[in-house]
């Protein structure tokens, strides 16, 4: 079957690690998973062994046909399309509960994908996701590290997520410039817990990292609020004008934008 780089495809030849990433969603006899990007089916042969019914996610056509003929339909199901426009809430109502997701990610819409399964967090249990070993760091930095940003806080404020292990290039057919980590994502949105808006504290995290090299008073200002407020809440929580978003734990940004609305 010919290659299709356009479509990001690095196919996993590491049986070893497909068994691995299947392993790793832990018991799923029971249970429905959804795989993102199927490509030739590595993961998804090792998925169909362990869980009740696999709904494998490939955008490419021939791809989509092939599995087809590998797998029964009782037990693997083909959705031919952009997992980006997915119904995972449709998908784990038929299934009767919450869903499990796999999957060796393109690497050039990681983040995408990533932020729609922030998005279907309701639908979604957990999560072992094969990604650029440098996403793998991102979203799994701790604060005041060279990695964290906000890709980090919006993949963490939906729960905890584990580096597993790490793969080399030989690993794939054809192989990739770049090392892949396979992460692990408990799903447990941590909005309530807080006290925050979801949609709004957002829109907050964009404002505050919206420039790396610049300070919280400097993206808040450029965002439009008036510098009185913004020094006023930073002097309420004990932080230094000149402090920067990447510095600062998820509880801390949490408590920021509660004292700019008022609410603390």
């Amino acid at each position: 079957m010919p290659l299709k780089p356009k479509l990001g495809q690095n196919f996993l030849r590491d049986m070893n690690a497909a068994e691995r990433i299947a392993g790793a969603l832990g018991d799923c006899a029971s249970r429905t998973v959804i795989e993102i990007g199927a490509g030739r089916g590595a993961i998804t042969g090792a998925l169909a062994a362990r869980a009740a019914h696999v709904v494998a996610v490939e955008l490419d056509r021939e791809l989509a046909a092939d599995l087809r003929m590998r797998f029964q339909q009782e037990r693997v199901t083909i959705a031919e399309q952009n997992v980006l426009h997915y119904d995972f809430a449709r998908t784990a109502a038929q299934a009767g509960g919450r869903l499990l997701v796999a999957g060796n990610l393109p690497y050039y819409i990681t983040s995408p994908i990533l932020l729609k399964l922030a998005a279907s967090h309701a639908a979604l249990e957990l999560a072992v996701l094969m990604v650029q070993r440098e996403v793998a760091d991102r979203v799994t930095a701790a604060p005041g590290s060279r990695d964290y940003g906000l890709l980090s806080v919006n993949v963490q404020m939906y729960g905890a997520v584990d580096p597993l292990f790490t793969l080399p290039p030989s690993a794939f057919f054809p192989p990739p410039q770049v090392h892949s980590t396979v992460i692990r994502w408990r799903f447990a949105p941590r909005f309530a817990e807080l006290g925050i808006e979801e949609d709004a504290f957002q829109r907050f995290l964009r404002q505050v990292f919206a420039q790396k090299r610049k300070t919280l008073l400097n993206n808040l200002r450029a965002a439009g609020i008036p510098p009185p407020a913004i020094g006023s809440a930073l002097a309420q929580l004990g932080i230094e004008q000149r402090t920067r978003a990447e510095a600062l734990q998820i509880e801390t940004l949490a408590s920021l934008w509660l004292a700019l609305e008022g609410k603390k």
